[in-house]
């Protein structure tokens, strides 16, 4: 629908930016801290690994001083859990305690406010060395434990917690981490039940913060207007999206995909108790990441072992993970643009899952992620003209800004990322800042931050609250 007049963004508005620790930080193993799974894991040929990152452990200050500049009202960062307890439960490193204190501190003292990340793919390994990870019972009250210490330490200064960053993505797309599919979902639940467990632990131990979940989340399109990719396409939004936020809000699984798990023999055992545990930790608000809508076609599970059976022979890694024989395998939709890595443009999109998200669930939102990935031009005169990322997001904050006339209740707009980072599968090359930071995969350089355009773009944005976009 159009309309002839849009509302303004709200008071208070969080305009602001995110990041995450292990992609971020460095000081990889200083000050106590230990490595994770991110740190461990392979990273792609001609990328860097997370070791150094761009150093914001050392250099936080002055990167919180520049979103200051820009007039962020919020910053999204992540706590490592390896950081705070090195060995994933035990002893607490105090000198990790002291540190995201001053991380928030200087938020702070510019009138930016803290929104914590309590999980960004950060899995202490020697969790994962000791007993498999979230596959085991024991990393549920492992990770709650962790959590109560940030509760207790930063309960006061902080207003917004998140549980666990893209659950589903991990879930989804990493599974094989875990083992076979009945590990992962068995993975899955205890990812869910945890966050349930952590959301009451934050309610009894700082009753004024908010807290709630930060899954990926994006509308799915049918491929055709056949009713069999329509039926695909609700069962891949159960299975992408309702699977982590039904479980989160209402605290109850989509009743069709556990049917499904059930037929297949995966089902993940739910018992009495940790059904009461997930009906009772309520959510204050949903915090999502979003990159651009998903489309998907019908296949039958014949359809489906072929197009899995020919992508691992083709090393189609993508199209063997994006199939599930009997449900849905995705396709490129034709009429969304793509970046120049792939990735979605799709602001109607965004749109069209904010008001999703509101309709279903009627809960505040927060967007912690969307974002232009792509290479940026140092110039020779030392400036960045990235009007791609500046078209990019100014068409999502409107459709931000038409969703908030349709009623959805939207806190703020957190886009990825505040400074360039190292990205999970494209390293340093694939930048996504408002501030450029100068290295390169392997050459570390100087790491001087230079503001570039989108930066002076960005400040106008956050000091009109949304009115000035040009």
């Amino acid at each position: 629908m159009d309309y002839k007049n849009l509302k303004p963004f709200p008071e208070g508005f969080l305009w602001g930016a995110s990041s995450s620790a292990y992609q971020c930080e460095g000081a990889c193993e200083e000050d106590g801290k230990t490595l994770s799974v991110s740190d461990t894991a392979p990273v792609p040929e001609g990328t860097t690994d997370f070791r150094v990152a761009i150093d914001h452990y050392h250099r936080f200050r002055e990167d919180i001083a520049l979103m200051a500049e820009m007039g962020f009202k919020e910053f999204r960062f992540s706590i490592a859990w390896p950081r705070i307890i090195p060995q994933g439960a035990g002893e607490v490193n105090e000198v990790a305690v002291k540190h995201y204190h001053e991380v928030i501190d200087e938020c702070l003292k510019y009138g930016i406010e803290p929104v914590v990340t309590l999980y960004h793919f950060d899995l202490p390994q020697v969790l994962q060395d000791k007993y498999h990870g979230w596959t085991d019972r024991q990393c549920i009250e492992d990770f709650v434990e962790y959590c109560k210490v940030c509760f207790r330490e930063y309960g006061k200064k902080v207003k917004y917690f998140l549980t666990i960053n893209e659950q589903n993505m991990m879930v989804l797309y990493q599974g094989h981490m875990y083992g076979d599919e009945k590990a992962v979902w068995l993975a899955n639940h205890n990812m869910l039940v945890a966050q349930a467990k952590a959301m009451i632990a934050c309610h009894e131990i700082c009753p004024s913060a908010k807290i709630g979940p930060a899954p990926n989340i994006t509308a799915i399109y049918p491929a055709s207007s056949s009713p069999a990719d329509n039926l695909a396409a609700m069962d891949w939004d159960q299975m992408r999206n309702r699977l982590f936020l039904d479980t989160a809000v209402f605290g109850e699984y989509p009743e069709a995909l556990m049917n499904w798990w059930k037929d297949r023999g995966v089902a993940p055992e739910v018992s009495e108790e940790d059904k009461a545990i997930l009906k009772a930790g309520n959510p204050d608000f949903i915090a999502f990441n979003y990159y651009g809508a998903g489309c998907v076609k019908y296949v039958s599970t014949e359809e489906g072992e072929k197009l899995k059976a020919e992508a691992k022979e083709k090393k189609d890694f993508m199209t063997g993970l994006m199939t599930y024989p009997g449900l849905c395998a995705a396709v490129k939709n034709p009429l969304q643009e793509q970046t120049s890595y792939g990735m979605g443009i799709d602001p109607i999109g965004l749109r069209v899952t904010l008001r999703q998200l509101w309709e279903r669930y009627h809960l505040p939102l927060l967007i912690t992620e969307n974002g232009c990935g792509v290479p940026d031009k140092l110039e020779e005169d030392g400036t960045i003209h990235d009007d791609y990322r500046i078209d990019y997001l100014r068409k999502h904050i409107i459709a931000c800004r038409e969703a908030i006339t349709d009623g959805v209740d939207l806190m703020g707009y957190s886009p990825w990322s505040a400074f360039d980072l190292i990205s999970t599968h494209q390293g340093i090359t694939k930048r996504y800042g408002f501030i450029y930071v100068n290295r390169d995969e392997f050459d570390l350089k100087d790491m001087k931050r230079i503001r570039k355009d989108s930066f002076f773009w960005y400040k106008k944005v956050c000091e009109s609250n949304g009115e000035i976009l040009d």
